[in-house]
This record gives C-alpha cells, structure tokens and sequence, in this order.
C-alpha cells in the first residue's frame, strides 16, 4: 500500500487523520487504517478489546497480546454500583421486556411514548426535587447533552464552556456562539462573562459536576455565584456524580447543596444506574419546548422496555446505600496505594482515577504491562487529554474487592519499576 501523507505515526494521534490536506475521505481512512496497523504492531493498540462477559471487577477479555481471552481485574467500567448485574435490576429489565416487548416503535414525538417512559420522567423529576413534568429521557448521555443544546442555543445565543467538559456538550454548540475558559479558571470565566453581557439573548455557562478524565469536581459554587451575578444560566452535566457522591446519592449538585437552583442538570443512565439513556432536568416549560424541539425526540426512536429496570435502579441509591459507602471506601484504598507507590493521580476526587504518565508511548506500553499482568485499565492520549498529559484511566466499582485493588495495585507497582512512571524516582 503506498504511503499517501507525511505523517509522523511515532508522534502521531487519531486526530491527525481527521483532515489530512490532499487526500479525499476514502484515501484519509487508507491512510488511518496504516496508523492502526503501526500501532498493533508496536503493541499500542489498547482499544475495542472483546469482554465476554458483563460489567463486573472480573472480565474476560480478548487482546491482541494474548492468544486466549483472559481473565482481569476490570478497572475500565462506568458501572460504578455494578447495578448492571444487581437481581432487582435485572428482574426488572426481563418484567418490563415481558411485558411491552423489545423495543419502543417509534419516536416519543408520533407513538414511541410509553408509560414506562413517563413513570421514568417522573420518579427522575422526584429524584432530583422538583416538580412533575421537570424531566425528559433520551437513548443515551450524549444525546442529552447534544441535542438539548441543539435545540435551546442558536446564533444570538452564547455558551460559556470550562475546556474539560464532554464532547458531547461541543457537539451540541455547533449553531451557537462558544467561548471556553480553562478548566475551573474563575478568573477567565469571569472575563468571559463580563465580555458578553449585552451582546447576546442567552449566555448559558455549562460544566460537569465530575470532569471524566482527571475525576476532580467542578468549583461549582464560586461558578454558580459568578453566573447569576452577571444575569446568565447554568447547565451541569453530572454524569458521573449521580448516584455516586452527595449525602443522598443525587451527585455533585447535591454535594454544594444546589439541586434546586441549577437551570439545567443533565446526566447518563449508563454509569451508576447500570442502563443506558441520558436526561435533563430543568424547569417544565425547558422540558415541554425539548419535547416538541429537540430533534432525538422527534426524529429517533426512544428506550426500550428494559428501562423499566432504572425504576428499580433509582430506588437502591436510597434503599440500599451501602453500595455508595462501599466505593467511597475503595476510592479511598486505591488511592492511597497509588500515591504510596509514588504515582500522580492528580486532583481526582470520584471514582474516576487517573495515573498520570505524559509520553504516550510510554502509556502505551504501561497499559500493556498491566493487561499481561492481568489488569484492564484504559490508556489516554491524546486528543482525549492534551499532549504532554497521557495517562492510565481506572474507575473502581463497589464489588472491587480488597484482593482485586490489591492485584491492581502490585500491577502498578509493577509497571514502575519496568517503565519508571513515578513521580519520585
């Protein structure tokens, strides 16, 4: 196959292949698909490994460093309360397929509403505070964020972006106006807000509750101070908060006592709640304009039956808390470990767990050595994460047990003395 660009594959990241100057769409994935096979051959190719069974602290997983699938400590799941293999959750999911079938029909706009989707909205809406009608589903997290801000921001409008958040929340910006300040920066925010007062209708500053890949929290406080005194809104994605930090189990929001004040909260079903789907919270009438509006609601159909098993999945944040106190005491154990074998986990305050390497060869090759030594944890590069901040993501689960933290851990300290990644060498 003759080289079609002057790419540097030793330096390279999957998003050098999103334009390459030249070269049409079809010769840009020829071009792609040499990368890929550079990187399988040099061992990098940590991505779309095949797990043969469900979410659990144990997978089987297949590799290309392996000629059978093996078993690991899984440290890649969002399945933070490992409700996806929880029997009432389950025994949920079955009833509600039993009952209405596989699938939904249609969009929730011409026939796809059913009332396992309307029980849902509301005991979402009871969950967070707030009135009836106050929420609505959607197929997955990232449709939540993108087409709700499709559907509520246009061209005289502005939104207000920390840099860390998802990207499904820039997906949803692309017919807006966008200004981004660095992660929790007060002062830029604050800049940014001053600059755009009167020059647009709406100024919506959106952040996340937990940032996905350093696992910190958003300033949310000092954030929701400065939005309301320069008259503008607030949206918090707390996808991978809720269910899992605050008193209550209702996320980060809860955490600085702001569930009643946020303008629009939105989250996943797929993390903590062991399903699949997103949401949004708001006022009734921002609900009712995103039904009729927001263009996943009328032109896609919506959640299947096995929805029926978030009924159940929202009740056990508060009947059974002790799956949350559990893996607030694993984070605690893991963490610690780490930091005593000398490993940056940054400012992480979640399940969320990063090492931090900063070459990403080298992380390629730590990710490498763990799943040979038994353990699947995700490499970062970028452009997930910037240049110089490649590192390892583990998220921990409340059915971690002490000797699975314990295996991960002597992994970790494994790949250290291989590759040198501590910060105190």
């Amino acid at each position: 196959m003759p080289v079609l660009h002057n790419i540097n594959f030793d330096k390279a990241s999957f998003k050098d292949f999103e334009k390459i100057p030249n070269l049409n769409s079809f010769q840009r994935t020829e071009a792609f698909k040499e990368f890929t096979d550079y990187m399988e051959t040099h061992g990098h190719m940590n991505y779309r490994f095949v797990t043969h069974n469900g979410c659990g602290p144990e997978i089987l997983v297949s590799s290309p460093f392996q000629e059978k699938p093996q078993s690991c400590i899984s440290l890649v799941s969002n399945d933070y309360l490992n409700f996806t293999q929880h029997p009432k959750v389950k025994a949920a999911a079955i009833e509600g397929i039993q009952k209405y079938g596989t699938g939904a029909g249609a969009s929730p706009l011409i026939g796809g509403h059913h009332d396992y989707h309307v029980m849902l909205e509301d005991k979402l809406s009871s969950f967070f505070g707030r009135a009836k009608s106050s929420s609505i589903i959607y197929t997955t997290g990232y449709t939540a964020n993108s087409a709700t801000l499709l559907a509520m921001l246009k061209n005289n409008d502005c939104a207000i972006v920390d840099m860390a958040v998802h990207a499904s929340v820039f997906e949803g910006l692309l017919e807006t106006n966008v200004k981004r300040f660095p992660h929790n920066n007060l002062d830029y925010l604050e800049r940014a807000l001053s600059d755009t007062r009167s020059k647009y209708v709406t100024r919506l500053v959106i952040i996340d509750g937990v940032y996905s890949q350093d696992g910190d929290l958003a300033k949310m406080s000092e954030i929701y101070d400065l939005t309301k005194l320069y008259g503008a809104f607030l949206m918090v994605d707390d996808a991978h908060g809720i269910g899992v930090l605050g008193k209550n189990g209702r996320g980060a929001i809860e955490m600085f006592d702001l569930l009643d004040k946020i303008d629009i909260i939105s989250g996943t079903l797929s993390k903590a709640l062991g399903h699949i789907g997103g949401f949004v919270v708001s006022k009734p009438e921002v609900i009712n304009y995103l039904q009729f509006q927001s263009r996943q609601q009328v032109f896609s159909s919506t959640s299947t039956p096995a929805t029926n098993g978030l009924l159940v999945a929202l009740n056990l944040i508060d009947e059974e808390p002790e799956w949350r106190n559990q893996l607030a005491k694993n984070v605690a154990y893991f963490k610690k470990g780490l930091l005593d074998i000398g490993l940056d986990i940054g400012p992480t305050e979640s399940p969320i767990i990063p090492i931090k390497i900063g070459d990403a060869h080298k992380t390629g090759d730590a990710a490498r050595l763990l799943l040979k030594a038994g353990v699947y944890a995700n490499a970062i590069v970028y452009p997930g994460v910037s240049r110089k901040d490649a590192r390892i993501r583990t998220s921990l689960m409340a059915t971690h047990t002490k000797e699975h933290l314990d295996k991960a851990l002597n992994a970790f300290d494994y790949v250290n003395q291989k590759l040198n990644i501590s910060l105190v060498h």
